[in-house]
């Protein structure tokens, strides 16, 4: 493994630091690696395993004001490229203007979630509740040939280079960026269209806004889409002619918000709602549905089927789970990350345009979240999903289910004990020919060796276990979401710039 140091980011946090989602395996990196080459623990890289794995993860380099929650951490990017048998590494910190603002000021500037704005130094700021630091923490996505981090309250997209993780600049959409709100997290790419579709959401009228890029990067729709107020929206969803977004009863107190505090809570009294919209379609389209009160942070994907829209995803029995008082301020504050305390569970939402009924069925029985599909078939008909188990108590991933949505059936492979996985990004291999005929990749962060590594597995025969082990040069801190992006929609990822950019992955 041919390795190099390019660069480290200035931290003030104190060496003696005891905070749960600050130590263990949730330490920050500050470090910036350039590795080639790099080593094969066990197995073999599959030579027609061809494209780039990303990851974001939270690494806080400042104290908090007073309280930090993991979500406040600045982005970091992870990056693996597979081409030929053979693989690279990079890691880099998106150098938003909030993380660029206090490197220079060697101190954190803005209050995260866990606090009220007011407490923030500076008066200006992002997110969804005002005065808070865009950290592009959340999540990932590639488009139009840039890899996007985004953030999960709203705020810019950064674009990167997805060999080196260079970064460019802001998204500008041809001048058509929201950049009074801000975007969300999860925004959604269909690899039919070259489309990216996203939300916005803030806690003034109309509370939502939706818009389409299209695959020449140019902004080509924008529209409203009013909510009865404040939301929390995470996640949106979309099919080959629809997009899908939710109204779900947990929310900020609105007694609350008046006086500037940001606390949510659940309303079992009131339905979930889905409002389903076509894809270029304006307010007067869309069409509500209610459904059995909850909350979901992600969905799986949806698509068409006959007169119904499909949606998956990610059901909790107890949005807000109890306070489990006398525990301590930490848990909580993260009784809200704990599957098992939310009781999260695969579930589906069959919604009827042509009668209005809304039909529901738990798909799994396991607790699991953060699922992942052959990206080929979102917002189509598809039959697997990959999800996360977690430790229990804990935002930390211990193992890789794959459900069969055909059958029912699950098989489930667990990682060793201390040893957390990443977000599971499924690589269709080059020329597949069908839905699970690729490979599973995850990064780890292992407690017992003090190291990480990417495992690569067999989509379709995932508890054989790893078809290859690659050791990285630093233990990573665990993180949220990644994604994958095949070779072909990389610019230049066969001719020298592109392997010069990579470093040339030993070739």
């Amino acid at each position: 493994m041919d390795v190099e140091v390019v660069g480290r980011a200035l931290s003030t946090l104190p060496e003696d630091d005891d905070h749960p989602y600050r130590t263990g395996p949730w330490r920050p990196q500050t470090t910036e690696w350039r590795a080639d080459d790099l080593e094969v623990v066990e197995g073999e890289i599959p030579a027609d395993l061809d494209g780039v794995y990303l990851r974001n993860t939270e690494n806080p380099v400042h104290p908090a004001i007073r309280l930090y929650h993991p979500f406040d951490g600045d982005g970091m990017i992870h990056v693996v490229g597979f081409r030929d048998g053979k693989a690279f590494y990079r890691n880099r910190f998106v150098r938003t203007d909030g993380f660029l603002a206090e490197q220079e000021a060697g101190e954190s500037l803005w209050a995260g979630i866990a606090d009220r704005p007011a407490l923030s130094k500076r008066q200006d700021g992002w997110g969804a509740r005002t005065r808070m630091k865009d950290a592009a923490s959340t999540d990932i996505v590639v488009h139009n040939g840039a890899a996007l981090p985004s953030f999960w309250q709203c705020g810019d997209l950064y674009k990167l280079d997805p060999l080196t993780l260079d970064t460019i600049g802001k998204a500008t959409w041809g001048g058509g960026f929201p950049s009074d709100w801000g975007v969300s997290a999860h925004t959604k790419t269909d690899d039919h269209t070259g489309e990216l579709m996203f939300f916005s959401y803030a806690t003034e009228a109309p509370y939502l806004r939706y818009g389409v890029v299209d695959d020449k990067d140019a902004l080509a729709h924008f529209v409203d889409v009013p909510l009865p107020g404040p939301r929390l929206p995470h996640d949106m969803a979309f099919t080959e002619n629809y997009a899908i977004f939710n109204d779900f009863p947990l929310f900020w107190e609105p007694e609350l918000l008046a006086q500037g505090k940001y606390a949510s809570r659940f309303h079992p009294d009131m339905p979930s709602r889905f409002g389903v919209m076509p894809r270029r379609g304006d307010s007067s389209q869309i069409r509500w549905f209610e459904a059995d009160p909850t909350y979901v942070l992600h969905f799986a994907n949806a698509y068409e089927d006959g007169d119904e829209i499909v949606i998956d995803g990610f059901f909790q029995g107890c949005p807000e789970p109890p306070d489990p008082r006398g525990e301590g301020v930490y848990q909580r504050m993260f009784r809200f990350l704990a599957l098992e305390r939310m009781q999260t569970h695969l579930h589906r939402w069959r919604l009827n345009l042509a009668t209005g009924q809304v039909k529901e069925e738990r798909l799994s029985e396991r607790y699991t979240e953060f699922g992942m599909i052959n990206p080929g078939h979102g917002g189509r008909p598809y039959r697997y999903t990959y999800a996360a188990t977690q430790r229990p108590g804990w935002f930390l991933f211990d193992g890789i289910v794959r459900h069969d949505l055909h059958t029912g059936t699950e098989e489930r492979y667990a990682l060793d004990e201390g040893v957390y996985g990443s977000e599971t990004a499924m690589a269709p291999r080059v020329g597949s020919t069908g839905e699970d005929d690729g490979y599973l990749i995850t990064l780890t962060t292992d407690m017992n060796t003090d190291r990480s590594e990417c495992l690569v597995f067999d989509a379709a025969r995932l508890t054989d276990g790893p078809v290859a082990r690659l050791r990285l040069p630093e233990r990573i801190s665990s993180g949220t979401h990644s994604t994958w992006a095949p070779g072909s929609a990389l610019r230049g990822w066969r001719d020298g710039d592109a392997a010069e950019a990579a470093g040339t992955i030993g070739l």
